[in-house]
């Protein structure tokens, strides 16, 4: 028995849902789509059945422009009527392209009594002119590429140029429109230069200048890097009384560096007069900065020999030539190996020689580098109330925050109050000492 009911409806494959639409002309539609061809006359033409709402909707892909270009000069668009963000895109797909010379037998037009043509020979002599075969006109390449829309002249634009009587040795339109050095000719051609080199756009040509800076600046950082390392480790002053040009010493650092310009021609060439009055890197500021990176630097690597072992502090203040209080900070540990270490850590600029004072800037040197006040098992100062003070000395303040950092009187202030004591009891050898000193 033959089955009359409807068929059932043909799925649709998954590759349908991808296959691009067609929009071209209704003629090409035809030919290529079957679904669309022209009705057979044998068969009446059956309704077209309505569109399936749960059909997603086909991507048309948008024109890609680029790709597309029209070759023609005067039948291709001017790049100013394209979308802003598609101009350089467009610019250096014509650069790619370059201007249309074609080689062909150019027709005759008639110019008064006389009938005359393009000469290909032009395109020779012309590297920038460009013909249109559709409408028999010469245009400028570059001004194509670089035209504007308020653009006072559009003759090798958008109009075209087409006199060719005109072009003689007396009167020739091409020498004319190249013009002087300002003239728009040669400013299309200087940005048509920059766009086909990448080497001479200006991004490229900063980078490179940005690179050689750099390189430059790392010389000269690391002659003045050098210098204050050696001058740091044979503790000489680094400043002189006169560092002028004119001076014959200009104190240990600028000597420094000057001797190792004299050693290397590439330190000579970015150092002191060669280098740029914002850039010597021989100010006393730039001097500090490097002293405090290389002693946070050497402070990491006692840091690190003190590991989680016990140490002790020992601590003195002293008033500088400038009449400020410094105080000294000194850690006395075992290293790994057994050995008992001693290491100048930091000196420390306090306002006032206060056991407060005093304590909290300790701790706030030892938390810097984590260090525990509860590793610590002794304090060396000198006799002064305010550090061995049994109430409110600065030994008391760290031992209510650690009670085993046992106060030591320190032994070099022993030695030095014994030597002072001594000599004034004295007097033979203390006048002979001083005159020993003297002499």
């Amino acid at each position: 028995m033959s089955n009359t009911g409807p068929k059932p409806k043909r799925l649709k494959k998954i590759t349908g849902w991808f296959q691009r639409t067609n929009v071209s002309s209704s003629s090409s539609n035809s030919i290529s789509n079957p679904s669309i061809s022209s009705p057979n006359i044998d068969h009446p033409t059956q309704p077209s059945e309505s569109p399936n709402i749960d059909d997603p909707p086909q991507y048309v892909e948008p024109p890609n422009r680029v790709n597309a270009l029209e070759r023609d000069p005067g039948l291709r668009s001017a790049i100013w009527k394209y979308p802003v963000n598609e101009h350089d895109s467009i610019r250096k797909a014509y650069i790619l392209l370059g201007p249309f010379q074609p080689e062909l037998v150019f027709p005759l037009s008639e110019h008064g009594d006389q009938q005359r043509r393009f000469q290909y020979s032009w395109f020779k002599d012309n590297p920038w002119l460009e013909y249109s075969i559709a409408l028999d006109k010469a245009y400028c390449f570059p001004c194509f590429l670089f035209d504007t829309e308020n653009s006072k002249n559009h003759t090798f634009t958008l109009e075209g140029f087409r006199n060719w009587k005109r072009i003689c040795v007396s009167d020739n339109m091409f020498v004319k429109h190249v013009g002087g050095i300002t003239s728009p000719y040669n400013v299309a051609m200087q940005k048509w230069d920059l766009l086909r080199n990448p080497e001479k756009h200006i991004e490229t040509i900063l980078e490179s200048r940005s690179r050689k800076d750099v390189e430059d600046n790392r010389m000269r950082l690391k002659a003045a890097i050098e210098a204050v390392r050696l001058l740091a480790n044979q503790g000489a002053p680094f400043r002189g009384h006169d560092e002028s040009e004119d001076s014959l010493n200009q104190g240990y650092f600028k000597e420094v560096i000057k001797s190792f310009s004299r050693m290397s021609v590439e330190v000579e060439r970015v150092v002191l007069g060669n280098a740029p009055r914002n850039a010597k890197y021989t100010s006393p500021t730039i001097q500090k900065e490097l002293l405090n990176i290389l002693g946070n630097k050497v402070r990491g690597k006692i840091r690190d020999e003190v590991g989680n072992s016990k140490y002790c502090i020992l601590v003195d203040e002293a008033v500088d030539t400038s009449s400020k209080e410094q105080m000294a900070i000194i850690l006395r540990f075992v290293d790994s190996k057994g050995l008992i270490r001693e290491r100048f850590f930091k000196i420390v600029s306090v306002p006032n020689t206060t056991s407060q004072t005093l304590k909290n800037e300790i701790s706030k040197v030892l938390t810097m580098y984590n260090l525990q006040v509860r590793n610590m098992r002794g304090q060396g100062y000198d006799g002064a109330s305010n550090m061995r003070g049994i109430f409110n000395g600065l030994k008391s303040l760290f031992l209510q925050e650690c009670p085993y950092a046992y106060f030591v009187h320190c032994f070099a202030h022993r030695l030095q109050l014994t030597l002072n004591a001594t000599a004034q009891g004295c007097m033979t050898f203390g006048n002979s000492f001083y005159l020993e000193f003297l002499l």
